[in-house]
C-alpha cells in the first residue's frame, strides 16, 4: 500500500569511500554511545545508516523530490474532476494509460542507463519529470490531460529504472538492499509530508490553489537536481567486455565484423536470454499486486461490504505507512543472501494469504468485531508487503548479470509496472465481485507466486554452492 521508489560490505563506487551505510550492525559498532548503556542512540544510528556518500545524495534528494511527489498523488483525482472537469471513467482512462505507458519506458530507462551516463541520465529525466507535473496547470480537457500523464508516467517510470541501476552499480551486496529500503523509507515520510501540504489545496478548494500547489510539486523535483549533480562518475556503467578482434587475411583489423563480434557478446548477457530472471520478475511482478489490494480491494470492501467506519480507510494506510517506516530497513538486512531472500519471500506468501481471508472474514460481523479484524489482517499485510520487499530487491540484485546491470533493473521494474497495471482490474474481478471465494484466489496467487519465488532463490543458492 505504501510507495513501491528508490548488506555486506563496502560500495564499489571509490576506494576512499567508507562503507558505514553497508551494514546497520557495523554502524551500531562505530556510532558513539549514549550515557549509561553505551549503545549508540538514535540519532547517530540514523546518522550512521546514510554515511555513505552516494546513499546520502540520493536520500536527501529523494526527501525533497518526495514531498513533491506527495503533494501531487493528494490532489491528482480531485483536480482532473473539479478543476478540468473530467469524467470518473475518464480520469481512470487517464490513469490507466499513464500506468501502461510506464512498462515499456521502465525498461527503456534501464536500457539507456547501460549505454549512457546514469547520472546526466537521471538528472535530465528528472527535469523533465518536473516539467511535466508544472504542465498539469495548462491541461484544459481530456486529450491534453491524457497526453501530459501519459509523458510523466512514461519518465517517471524510466527515472526508477536508472536509479536502480545506480544503486546496482554504487554498492555491493547487503549494501545495495540496505541503500534500496533506506530510500523506501525516506519515500514513504516524504509521500506523507507532501500528503500533509496537498490537503491545503483540498481546503481552499480552488482551481488556483490546485494549480500553485501542483506547480510547487514540480519545483521541488527540481530543488532535488541540486544533490543529483554530486553523483560521482562511478555509478555510471562500465566499459562492456570488449569481444576479440578479428583481423583479414592480411594482418589488419576487420572493423566492422569486430564490432558485429562486441554486440554479439553484449547481447549474450541480455536478461531476455536468462530464463530464471525473467521467472523472478513475473513472480514479484504478481507478488506486487497485492499494492492494488491495499488501494483499491481494501478501501472497497471496508466501505462496501463490512460494517466498519469509512475513517478507517485512512487508519489503515497510516498504519501500513507506520509498518514499513519503521521495519523495512531493518527487515531488509541480510536479504543479498539468496537463502535469506528466499526465506522472507516464503514468509511474506504465507502472510499475505492469510491477510486475504482475514479482510474477507470482516464482511457481515459487528462493527467493532470488523474494525479489529481489519487491522488484524492490515498488520499481516503490511508485514507481507515489507517482507515481499526486501526478497525481491535482494534477488533483483544478486541474480543480475553486473555486466548488464541497467537493463536487468529496467526488465524488473516493468514487471512491476505490469502488476500495478494489472491489479485493479484482477483484485476488482475477485474479491470484490466473488467475495469470500475471490479473497481465497487472491490468497492462493500471492502464496503460489511468493513459494515461486522461495524456490527460484533456493535453486540459484544451490547452483553457486551455499545451498
Amino acid at each position: 500500500m505504501s510507495s513501491s521508489t528508490d548488506t555486506g560490505t563496502v560500495p564499489i563506487i571509490d576506494p576512499e569511500l567508507e562503507g558505514a551505510a553497508a551494514s546497520v550492525d557495523e554502524a551500531d559498532a562505530a556510532a558513539p554511545g549514549t550515557p549509561g548503556d553505551g549503545r549508540p542512540g538514535l540519532g547517530a544510528r540514523l546518522a550512521a545508516s546514510v554515511a555513505d556518500p552516494v546513499l546520502r545524495i540520493l536520500v536527501t534528494a529523494t526527501l525533497i523530490s518526495r514531498v513533491g511527489r506527495g503533494v501531487f498523488l493528494t490532489v491528482t483525482v480531485l483536480y482532473f474532476t473539479l478543476i478540468v472537469g473530467l469524467a470518473p471513467h475518464e480520469v481512470a482512462i487517464v490513469l490507466g494509460v499513464a500506468s501502461a505507458a510506464g512498462v515499456l519506458s521502465s525498461l527503456a530507462g534501464g536500457w539507456l542507463a547501460d549505454r549512457l551516463s546514469a547520472r546526466r541520465l537521471l538528472l535530465v529525466l528528472t527535469t523533465l519529470e518536473a516539467i511535466g507535473l508544472i504542465c498539469y496547470v495548462f491541461a484544459g480537457d481530456f486529450t491534453s490531460a491524457l497526453i501530459i500523464a501519459v509523458a510523466v508516467g512514461a519518465i517517471g517510470q524510466a527515472t526508477n529504472s536508472t536509479r536502480m541501476a545506480i544503486i546496482a552499480r554504487a554498492f555491493e551486496g547487503d549494501a545495495r538492499v540496505h541503500a534500496r529500503a533506506v530510500l523506501r523509507t525516506v519515500t514513504n515520510l516524504a509521500i506523507a509530508v507532501g500528503s500533509g501540504i496537498g490537503a491545503i489545496a483540498l481546503l481552499a478548494g480552488t482551481a488556483d490553489a490546485y494549480r500553485w500547489i501542483i506547480v510547487g510539486a514540480g519545483v521541488m523535483y527540481l530543488l532535488g537536481l541540486v544533490q543529483l549533480v554530486k553523483l560521482p562518475a562511478s555509478v555510471d556503467a562500465p566499459r562492456p567486455p570488449a569481444a576479440p578482434p578479428i583481423t583479414t587475411e592480411t594482418g589488419s583489423t576487420d572493423v566492422a565484423a569486430s564490432a558485429v563480434a562486441e554486440r554479439r557478446a553484449l547481447r549474450r548477457h541480455s536478461p531476455w536470454r536468462d530464463p530464471r530472471y525473467l521467472a523472478l520478475t513475473a513472480l514479484t511482478a504478481v507478488f506486487g499486486m497485492q499494492f492494488g489490494v491495499g488501494e483499491v480491494g481494501v478501501p472497497l470492501w471496508i466501505a462496501n461490504e463490512t460494517a466498519a467506519p469509512e475513517v478507517l480507510v485512512a487508519a489503515v494506510l497510516i498504519l501500513n505507512t507506520v509498518i514499513v517506516i519503521i521495519f523495512q530497513v531493518p527487515l531488509s538486512r541480510g536479504t543479498h543472501d539468496l537463502r535469506r531472500a528466499g526465506r522472507v519471500s516464503a514468509i511474506a506468501a504465507w502472510l499475505m494469504a492469510a491477510a486475504c481471508l482475514v479482510y474477507a472474514a470482516a464482511a457481515g460481523l459487528p462493527a467493532g468485531f470488523a474494525i479489529a479484524i481489519i487491522v488484524l489482517a492490515a498488520v499481516a499485510h503490511a508485514f507481507a508487503e515489507v517482507l515481499s520487499q526486501a526478497g525481491g530487491w535482494g534477488l533483483s540484485f544478486e541474480l543480475a548479470d553486473p555486466v548488464r546491470a541497467g537493463t536487468y533493473q529496467g526488465v524488473f521494474s516493468m514487471g512491476y509496472s505490469l502488476g500495478a497495471m494489472v491489479a485493479p482490474l484482477f483484485v476488482t474481478s475477485t474479491a470484490l465481485s466473488l467475495g469470500f471465494g475471490g479473497w481465497a484466489i487472491l490468497a492462493g496467487v500471492f502464496l503460489a507466486s511468493g513459494l515461486g519465488t522461495w524456490a527460484i532463490a533456493r535453486g540459484a543458492a544451490r547452483s553457486s554452492g551455499v545451498g
